[in-house]
């Protein structure tokens, strides 16, 4: 990943979002590295869920709080006294934002303003990280990919709740944390994939709740593109971009992009058909019927700076981001212990 790892060791971080998939990764990681984390997120969503599962072996001090609780999360922020604070907790679904808009617009925008005015009167703070996301973008649909400087847009509320937050970012970095010469910056992840993830009305778990019933998985878009990435990469974007903001004392750039490779882009129907197989599934998927909220067709990200400011660049191509997530569906669902799998994988991607 090159991370360093005498910089995690002993240092107070403050992470949101740990209940979730990405969060639970990064929990796992931050831990093994000997970091203090003191993480906060809404109780587990799913059964099973990745953090329910592993969560007991993992070396954290874990709270269960909303993001809109201003209370709560002040006095989690008080007590936590973080170094570095990466910001993962979200309403994280495009469906779910069109079910609730007022919800995704609350957690997404305010509860990031929520977490920022907490954090305010902390006197140990060296960096903070806010993960967006690779929808954050104003997106025609030209098929070219997404520079950090690219226009900020979204349609449906997820994204636009994401854009919004970019905005949130910038402003106070410049108004507050900047000032005092605290790094306050986002990062913009691609779609990641790997095991554990056991969300609702996403692509990989439900192909992997529909190979557990040997059936198709019902594909609203099969033919959309997506910056598909394994979450170890997105995570050594994330904590490589945390280390560099705090070593460097500046958000600059105040933004990054981590996604895979541009030419690596693959349909719906693609990731499908490769997970599907992997998993054994002889009935991979089939078109859903009715209609649905529109979905952008096509998105892609450029990592370019990534890569120039941090000399990060995805480890996994495309095919072996799927293979690696097959695998780790395939062995939990024989029976391995879903934490033994996760270290198994960290060790073998490396740090």
């Amino acid at each position: 990943m090159n991370l360093t790892p005498s910089f995690w060791r002993g240092r107070r971080i403050l992470l949101t979002g740990h209940t979730g998939f990405k969060g639970a990764w990064a929990s796992v990681l931050l831990a093994d590295l000997g970091a203090k984390v003191t993480a906060f997120s809404l109780p587990p969503q799913t059964e099973p869920n990745l953090w329910q599962t592993i969560g007991r072996h993992v070396a954290i001090d874990s709270h269960h709080a909303d993001l809109r609780d201003v209370p709560a999360v002040t006095e989690i922020c008080k007590t936590a006294e973080p170094e570095i604070v990466l910001h993962m907790a979200a309403q994280a679904q495009v469906r779910e934002s069109y079910r609730d808009p007022v919800g995704t617009f609350a957690s997404n925008i305010m509860g990031t303003v929520n977490l920022l005015e907490a954090l305010r009167p902390n006197p140990r703070l060296q960096a903070i990280l806010i993960v967006t996301s690779d929808k954050v973008y104003a997106n025609t649909e030209t098929g070219l990919a997404f520079p950090e400087n690219a226009p900020l847009g979204g349609s449906d509320p997820y994204s636009a709740s994401k854009g919004a937050t970019e905005i949130v970012v910038r402003s106070y970095a410049e108004s507050f944390f900047g000032p005092l010469g605290v790094p306050l910056a986002s990062a913009r992840g691609g779609n990641v994939i790997g095991g554990g993830d056991f969300s609702s009305d996403r692509l990989v778990p439900d192909l992997y709740r529909a190979a557990q019933k040997g059936a198709p998985v019902e594909l609203r878009y099969p033919a959309a593109t997506r910056p598909w990435q394994h979450v170890l990469d997105c995570l050594s974007g994330y904590l490589g971009f945390a280390e560099y903001l705090a070593n460097k004392g500046a958000a600059d750039p105040p933004s990054l992009n981590f996604g895979p490779l541009t030419d690596e882009s693959l349909t719906v129907a693609q990731v499908a058909a490769a997970i599907g197989e992997g998993l054994g599934n002889g009935q991979v998927w089939k078109q859903a019927s009715g209609s649905f909220p529109p979905e952008k067709q096509t998105l892609r990200i450029n990592s370019a700076l990534a890569a120039k400011t941090l000399q990060w660049r995805p480890r996994l191509d495309v095919n072996e981001t799927l293979a690696w997530t097959a695998q780790w569906y395939a062995d939990f669902a024989n029976g391995k212990d879903a934490l033994e799998l996760m270290r198994a994988q960290i060790s073998r991607y490396g740090t």
